[in-house]
């Protein structure tokens, strides 16, 4: 039976089974969904705005390249600006 956790536990659980190299740019990574998530929610709730998870990603992977240009060099190296 699998137990409820916290958004804070599974984040360090993620944490400490990384390798060290990946560890800031899966911590930015983990950052920008939620931050994103959270800006989309309040799009949905303030300003009517249907969730959508076509719209949430394509958020994502916008935002994911401007952390990029903008010098987030882990996040970068993480190789995911094809997958998202």
């Amino acid at each position: 039976m699998q137990r409820d956790h916290s958004f804070v536990e599974w984040w360090r659980k993620v944490m400490k089974k990384m390798k060290k190299e990946y560890k800031k740019g899966v911590n930015s990574l983990i950052i920008l969904g939620a931050w994103m998530i959270w800006k989309h929610r309040n799009a949905c709730v303030f300003e009517g705005m249907a969730p959508s998870v076509a719209s949430i990603m394509r958020e994502i992977k916008d935002e994911h390249n401007l952390w990029c240009l903008a010098g987030a060099k882990k996040l970068q190296g993480l190789g995911l600006a094809g997958a998202l």
